[in-house]
């Protein structure tokens, strides 16, 4: 399969992408507020139950993996790629190394990852991984972000499409502005549209293939502690203008971040931005707390009680996979609850 039809089977309408590629240090935190001991038996326990759901057929398109858990055996024996292949989705693999302080600037970071991507992209897709994914942050603040912070992660996320374009698998580019903060949906607005713009500048520079690759971006949204608050039909509003403005209509979809919604808005938002979706451009999901929150909560309450774990799960997954088709509403919501 090429890698423009891997894209497109990543964005089908119906379907939407799980992130779970947490890192060991973002588990521990996870399991630790569920009070969960985090061992590596415990992570691919969890994950392994969610691989195996009913929903990963009809709801999921693809999964993100850590390189831990790209090298692990279910317990039937079969690795987690032919899992997750077997289930009816695409594996994929989170390749950068996080996020680290950007010499030179104000606290602002910078994706690091791109030493030895080459050798890694080839074992990677060795092991059964058909896309990646890389992630680049931005604060807004009075002065954030900077010139620097924008251009230097573009250049990171265009280095590394490039590289995983090579050894023939798709790249998720997710340039992430975070929620963190008081500002405005407006100023979120204008600095997601820099930062998408500039990505886009990048990518062209190094002769990406944009009709293989994959948009997670955020949602245009105002800061966490902003006192005004936006309606669902504005957030969906300014997110189809945000993206119509600065996105190449090459791109073929676009899989939201959560990014700190609840899994409720997350749905609902993602909704909202479909009903009035003019565009040839498909929208989709790639939630990580979104998807898992609720069944993380069942697993560490009942961990032997697969069935009731899935359960959860597949109903998040149904609703998101509903709003990627504008089908979801609140009695939905409410007729599928566990």
């Amino acid at each position: 399969m090429s890698i423009e039809e891997i894209a497109k089977q990543m964005v089908v309408k119906g379907k939407g992408i799980l992130a779970a590629d947490e890192s060991t240090g973002t588990m521990e935190k996870r399991l630790k507020s569920v009070n969960v001991e985090c061992t590596e038996k415990n992570r691919l326990h969890f994950r392994e139950t969610l691989f195996s759901s009913g929903s990963m057929k009809a709801c999921i398109s693809g999964v993100i993996l850590f390189d831990e858990t790209l090298r692990q055996t279910s317990s039937s024996g079969a690795s987690i790629p032919e899992l997750i292949k077997k289930s009816g989705s695409i594996p994929g693999i989170k390749v950068d190394k996080g996020a680290k302080l950007l010499a030179g600037s104000d606290k602002e970071k910078v994706t690091e990852g791109l030493d030895g991507l080459r050798g890694r992209m080839e074992e990677y897709y060795k092991l059964g991984a058909r896309f990646a994914k890389w992630r680049a942050v931005y604060s807004i603040s009075s002065k954030h972000p900077s010139e620097q912070c924008i251009k230097s992660n573009a250049h990171a996320l265009a280095r590394y499409a490039a590289l995983v374009q090579e050894a023939k698998m798709v790249p998720i580019v997710e340039p992430e502005v975070l929620m963190d903060g008081d500002h405005t949906i407006d100023k979120c607005y204008d600095v997601t549209s820099r930062v998408l713009a500039e990505c886009y500048k990048e990518l062209a520079i190094h002769n990406v293939n944009l009709k293989g690759t994959v948009l997670k971006p955020n949602m245009i949204l105002p800061g966490a502690d902003c006192k005004q608050r936006a309606t669902t039909e504005e957030i969906a509003k300014k997110t189809l203008e945000c993206l119509k403005k600065n996105m190449p209509t090459e791109v073929p979809g676009v899989a939201f971040l959560s990014g700190g919604q609840s899994e409720v808005e997350a749905t609902k938002n993602l909704n909202a931005i479909n009903k009035i979706n003019d565009t040839s451009f498909h929208f989709t999901f790639s939630y990580g707390r979104a998807l898992q929150q609720s069944a993380l909560k069942t697993w560490a309450k009942s961990m032997k009680d697969t069935n009731k774990i899935q359960k959860v799960f597949d109903h998040r997954a149904k609703m998101n996979g509903a709003s990627t088709e504008a089908k979801w509403n609140e009695k939905l919501e409410q007729s599928f609850a566990a």
